[in-house]
């Protein structure tokens, strides 16, 4: 379902405008291959060990054996968020903030039974996670809307957790913490998996930039989330260094008929140390 506040324009910049100008474009099949394994739509990354027996496999079936374990990967990352979301009752709410095609909010409901609302700039995202919960049988629980995650609309304390998973990078994070601030119930979670420049190196490497023009993006350094957690009143419970954990999943991409071209640029970022993939929780006090 597509919802939005028809007397707040969605896009509120020429910026995010060209984002969603992006993501309704996007039809990689890094995203749309590794989804198509069992209909779980991620668009983010991977963590855990690889299976590097797939590079041996017959030449018939090796891509495919590929993208099946960089599939498990992104799952696993998938799953490690939601052990981070704390407890869930079936009659929470919960907000997949950036939502993507919809992978992590099916994959909350599917784990906790709870609401699920996935919000996203981009038109194709949501029609394209909505078919996806509809065709699982659950777009009674999981809906997806057309809206901006700076200006949500939704009720003041009505969510038991929200989460980002890579899409921070888009946004200030000082209007996008007070949102969830605002959002999130007393006590509530928040959870992103994101990566950040690490503020020991400096300013950001070239890598780093390279990844930023690859995606138009903006990635914050790690200082600015823990300042405007605190100033959000979101508490930080819980901080994972993921770094060497997603290595696998980008050392096997670069290996598949996926690449591309930015898998070296996030190599050569994650070992020279001027980039890091975190999890950070955090409660609403």
């Amino acid at each position: 379902m597509t919802t939005h506040d028809t007397t707040t324009p969605v896009l509120a910049s020429r910026y995010q405008q060209s984002v969603a100008d992006y993501w309704n474009r996007e039809k990689n099949d890094v995203n749309l291959r590794l989804g198509d394994v069992d209909g779980f739509y991620h668009h983010h990354y991977g963590i855990g060990s690889a299976d590097w027996s797939v590079l041996d496999a017959p030449k018939d079936t090796r891509d495919e054996a590929i993208i099946a374990e960089l599939h498990r990967l992104e799952s696993a990352q998938a799953e490690f968020l939601a052990d981070h979301l704390g407890t869930i009752a079936p009659e929470d709410r919960l907000l997949d903030s950036g939502c993507g095609r919809g992978g992590g909010s099916l994959v909350a409901n599917k784990r906790f039974g709870c609401h699920v609302d996935g919000i996203s700039i981009s038109e194709t995202q949501v029609a394209f996670a909505g078919a996806q919960a509809k065709k699982r049988g659950v777009a009674d629980k999981v809906r997806f809307h057309l809206k901006n995650m700076l200006d949500t609309g939704f009720e003041t304390g009505s969510y038991r957790a929200i989460w980002n998973n890579e899409s921070t990078m888009y946004v200030d994070l000082s209007l996008l913490f007070a949102e969830y601030s605002r959002l999130l119930a007393r006590g509530g979670r928040y959870v992103t998996i994101t990566g950040c420049y690490n503020d020991a190196y400096g300013l950001p490497s070239r890598e780093v930039s390279t990844i930023n023009a690859h995606y138009i993006c903006d990635i914050h350094p790690r200082s600015t989330y823990f300042r405007e957690m605190a100033a959000n009143r979101l508490v930080p419970i819980c901080v994972v260094d993921l770094t060497e954990a997603t290595l696998p999943y980008w050392e096997l991409r670069a290996q598949s008929s996926l690449v591309t071209g930015i898998e070296d640029a996030f190599l050569t970022a994650y070992k020279n140390g001027s980039f890091q993939y975190l999890l950070i929780a955090a409660d609403r006090v």
